[in-house]
């Protein structure tokens, strides 16, 4: 979808409720910068809530990340199970145990304003794993395996799999 006031795609989607109907903007980056310092400048009435999300939106946009920043951002990976953050961004769901450390200066504040806390303090379940060293280290030998299945290096593909059942069978022992 490109901006209303130009051609660039739009990558702020605003509806704000006018007399109790909506009214969509499309806009860019630049076009939602300027509507919402625009609209920021103006003192909310107590009603106009959308007032408020654009004013604090304008401030994050201020003070928060570029889309050139937020594009590199999302290029970042795991060097375990190879999720990207734009992928966790998408579903919501991380890859592996090891994402907590790879992307934590990311996660940590998003953590923390929704539990309250960065630590777990509790009761772990009994059934837990105790060595995630060895999970993390069967994640990252699937991926490998699955790589060299799609270079068609089914060598490296063998030794991975027989690597990866050795792994398993010691578990189970």
């Amino acid at each position: 979808m490109k901006c209303q006031k130009c051609d660039k795609p739009a990558t702020f989607h605003i509806t704000e409720l006018t007399d109790g109907k909506p009214q969509e903007l499309h806009l860019c980056e630049d076009h939602a910068r300027e509507y919402l310092t625009s609209s920021g400048d103006e003192q909310p009435s107590a009603g106009s809530m959308a007032a408020v999300l654009a004013q604090q939106m304008a401030q994050q946009m201020a003070i928060g990340q570029t889309a050139e920043e937020l594009a590199e951002l999302d290029q970042q990976s795991c060097p375990i199970c190879g999720i990207t953050f734009y992928e966790f961004r998408s579903h919501g769901r991380l890859g592996c145990p090891h994402d907590y450390v790879c992307f934590q200066k990311q996660l940590e504040p998003l953590i923390m304003s929704i539990h309250g806390e960065t630590e777990h303090i509790g009761k772990t379940p009994r059934r837990c794993p105790t060595d995630s060293q060895q999970r993390t280290q069967l994640i990252r030998l699937r991926r490998e395996m699955k790589e060299a299945v799609d270079e068609e290096s089914y060598e490296r593909a063998s030794e991975l799999r027989d690597r990866i059942r050795k792994i398993e069978q010691s578990g189970k022992q």
